[in-house]
């Protein structure tokens, strides 16, 4: 598993000085996810595993950043599933009736009311539903 992080890591150091920069970075991620990054995104994730602060991301850095990524790959889908479960079948959203009918399901009892007020807390649009991203918002808070 490491040999193959360090040939990914030599295929994003375009220069071979060791070390990844954030244009770097996003070179290899157009090419290698079609998926443009831009430089202030690029710069962030860079920082975000700079233990050394030199702007750069050397190898074990690079596998840091990898991992941490991953995690929130893990997470999402997580989320994702979750979500699932609480959606109403075919709306792509969290209404209070299907809220009320998970809870339910895990044993606490609520009125459509509280179903409400529960959403509305977290509805950032205010159309009444939850969705997805604000699902993700909600189970951070």
């Amino acid at each position: 598993m490491a040999s193959e992080f360090s040939r990914v890591f030599s295929a994003f150091d375009r220069d071979d000085d060791g070390k990844i920069s954030a244009a770097e970075l996003r070179l290899c991620m157009k090419a290698a996810l079609g998926e443009d990054v831009s430089a202030e995104d690029a710069d962030e994730l860079v920082a975000s595993a700079d233990s050394d602060g030199d702007g750069l991301l050397d190898e074990e850095e690079f596998l840091k950043l990898v991992q941490l990524e991953n995690e929130e790959e893990d997470r999402c889908r997580g989320l994702k599933e979750a979500f699932g479960m609480y959606e109403m079948k075919g709306e792509g959203c969290i209404t209070p009736l299907s809220l009320k009918r998970m809870l339910s399901k895990l044993g606490s009892h609520q009125e459509i009311d509280e179903c409400k007020a529960m959403i509305c807390r977290f509805d950032l649009d205010g159309d009444g539903v939850l969705s997805f991203e604000e699902f993700k918002v909600m189970m951070d808070a």
